[in-house]
Formats: C-alpha cells, structure tokens, sequence
C-alpha cells in the first residue's frame, strides 16, 4: 500500500530515466534562501558530456512549476508544461533553472499564471532589460555554484511585496502532493474552505493550470515513483491506491503521459542495457 502521506523524495521526481548507462549526466539541487522561500523551489543544474557516445532521450513529467533557464546557447521563462517534456541530450551541454513554487513566479509576472502555460517567453520580456543581463551573467559564471548565488541575488533585488494567494497556491498545491488520499477536487474544496469556483480561479491565476490537473499529475509522479522503487507494487493495487475506479482508467491515464503502458515501462527498468 502506499499509504495516506506520501514519503518526501531524495532525488528529483517524475526523471523518467532514472539511469544513464553510457555517458556523463549529473544533477545538482540547492534550496534557497529564507527570503526567497516562499517563491522559489530550489536552484537546479543540469549538465552532460555523451561525447563518443550516441544521442540520449531525457524524459520528465511536468510539475506546476514555472522555470527561468539559461542554457549555453538559449533561455526562457517557461510556463507549466502540460505534457511530457523530452529532450535529446547530445554532445556537451549545461542547463540552470529557477524552479519557482506553484504561486511563486505570479508576483513577477503580475499577470494570470494561465496566460503562459506551455508557452516559453523571453526573460526580458517579464524583467525587462535586467532579464537579458542576468543571462549574461549566468553563462558568465564558471559553475553551478556561482550560478546559484547569482540567481539569488538577481531575485532579491526584485522581491515582491507578500502576497496571501501566493502562500494559498503553494499551501494547496503541497497538500496534494503530501496526501495521496487527494484524489479529486472535491476534497482539495473540502480542504481549502474555498468553493469551487474560487479554488478553480485561484489555481489559474497563481499556479497556471486548474486544480484537477495537479491531482492527476501527481498521482502519475507516484506512479511512476512506485515503479521506480526496488519492490514496486502490482498495477491493479497500485491503481486502487492512487483512487482509480479500475485499472484500466490508471493504464489509460499512465500511457497518454508517460507515452508507454505502466507494464511495459517497469519492463524497462529493469531490462539489462
């Protein structure tokens, strides 16, 4: 069973390659700092050298996150991305985000959440010229830990007033990844002492996506997390305890994101190279 509260992960969830057999690929986290806490997730840097090596597909489940990312030669605030994000890692290259909270980029933005969601827009075109400096100043930095302090700063310099929604968003959206009994909007209304209409604008505004969303992205993260893990779960429980009816809605929901059938993806992991 997985239980009511879900366990707080080690290592960045919804990585649907947890492993590289060939190659270099390495990941780095870092939380922020107290001021920032309330907006922004963690830092994170992404980097690989399959120099000699072929191609490789990265794969991730979306989060209702939005993401400021400089990369060697490209960057973006991107919106919450609705579907499966793949990337082919080749050569040498570098990626470093901000992962904001679910409300957390809306006081920079001062604009609905929705309004960007699967887009990608241009740091200056929300910072304005500072935008394009921080850029510079990122692929300046001679590594990830000069990157993150630099990105600290950047923020710090813009820190937006409180604001009550903000923390509601966050608080909201951390319930559902918390509780795996959070399975339907009815108990996040229940939960929040909002009715449904101001939960669904809430959610749009702050976070970029409607609450039903979140709930079924997160029960596919723990899915994907269970099947992951060293005794994953028969699919029928492993259905029943993310709140599906039956197995065959879970199978549907789980191939429409993660583009193959939970069997045939725990299959994979375990596949010898």
């Amino acid at each position: 069973m997985i239980g009511k509260t879900r366990q707080e992960p080690d290592q960045p969830r919804g990585i649907l390659v947890p492993r590289f057999e060939v190659g270099q690929f390495s990941h780095q986290r870092q939380a922020p700092c107290a001021a920032l806490a309330g907006l922004v997730e963690h830092y994170w840097h992404v980097a690989w050298d399959m120099q000699g090596h072929p191609p490789q597909a990265q794969e991730t489940l979306p989060h209702p996150s939005v993401h400021l990312v400089v990369e060697k030669d490209g960057d973006g605030v991107f919106g919450v991305h609705t579907a499966r994000y793949s990337r082919m890692l080749e050569g040498q290259g570098f990626a470093f985000g901000i992962k904001f909270r679910p409300g957390g980029f809306q006081p920079f933005l001062r604009a609905p959440l929705a309004t960007i969601a699967d887009r990608r827009v241009t740091p200056d075109s929300v910072f304005g010229e500072a935008g394009t400096a921080y850029v510079a100043r990122i692929r300046a930095c001679a590594s990830a830990d000069a990157m993150m302090p630099a990105a600290a700063a950047f923020l710090l310099e813009r820190l937006p007033p409180p604001d009550a929604n903000t923390d509601l968003a966050n608080r909201l959206v951390a319930t559902i990844a918390a509780d795996a009994s959070m399975t339907t909007v009815d108990a996040l209304v229940a939960a929040s002492g909002l009715n449904k209409r101001a939960l669904q604008r809430l959610f749009q505004h702050y976070v970029g996506v409607g609450p039903k969303w979140v709930i079924k992205r997160y029960r596919m993260h723990e899915a994907v997390a269970q099947l992951q893990s060293d005794a994953p779960p028969r699919l029928a429980q492993l259905a029943l305890d993310l709140g599906y009816f039956d197995q065959a809605h879970f199978i549907n929901d789980f191939t429409a994101l993660v583009g193959k059938p939970p069997g045939e993806y725990a299959r994979q992991l375990t596949a010898p190279a």
